[in-house]
């Protein structure tokens, strides 16, 4: 179990990749914290005063000082407890984890939203493009069970959109991205991911993500 550095809350959302990122990093570590779960139609006074810039989770408070952004908060908790390192020993591979999850954050996950939330024909085959060419990066960069090496790291982490809600996705929409033909490495990688306890653990029911996805979808759709 990790050491106490005093008192850790989670403000987060079941269902939010984000803020799994955070449980799932806290429960690798063994930390004990206080998680509170938000309404973001109902935002509490507290979420607004901890995160008055982007108004959303997931935040981390520690010791009553608050941290926003799931990336952000991750390389905190890898400093503050060092038990189960998620960032590399090595200053260069320490920078290129960095790389890599600002990669699937800024390249990854808006190609995937183009690619199955836009109405527009064009633009869904435009984003499918991007998003397999994203894909094709994180294919090539994966070189053993997990980004991290053997143990689960901040780019696994990172990626837990693609290994989790990705799927759900596209089961949701019809959409076809990653398979175990186009990219095999991930498609295994995605399965040693969510299937392990930690991780397994804290990830939403996928019937409901799906089923959340499909409604999205037809609103969407409704409103064109």
């Amino acid at each position: 179990m990790a050491k106490e550095y005093g008192e850790v809350e989670l403000f987060g959302l079941r269902g939010s990749p984000y803020a799994g990122r955070v449980q799932i990093a806290l429960e690798l570590k063994g930390v004990k914290y206080r998680y509170v779960e938000e309404d973001l139609r109902n935002k509490s006074d507290l979420l607004l005063k901890y995160n008055p810039i982007h108004k959303k989770v997931p935040v981390l408070v520690h010791n009553g000082k608050p941290l926003a952004e799931s990336l952000v908060i991750l390389e905190y908790i890898d400093e503050i407890w060092q038990n189960h390192p998620i960032l590399p020993q090595h200053p260069y591979d320490r920078s290129l984890a960095r790389f890599w999850s600002r990669f699937i954050d800024d390249k990854c996950l808006p190609a995937i939203s183009k690619a199955a939330f836009t109405a527009n024909q064009e633009e869904r085959e435009k984003g499918t493009e991007e998003s397999l060419h994203a894909l094709q990066f994180l294919e090539d960069e994966l070189k053993h069970k997990f980004f991290g090496g053997e143990s689960i790291g901040l780019v696994d982490i990172a990626a837990g959109f693609i290994a989790f809600w990705l799927p759900a996705i596209q089961e949701a929409v019809g959409l076809k991205l990653l398979s175990s033909k186009n990219f095999p490495k991930l498609s295994k990688w995605s399965e040693e991911y969510t299937n392990h306890p930690v991780v397994k653990e804290n990830l939403p029911q996928r019937e409901r993500v799906v089923g959340f996805f499909k409604a999205r979808y037809a609103s969407i759709i409704a409103q064109n």
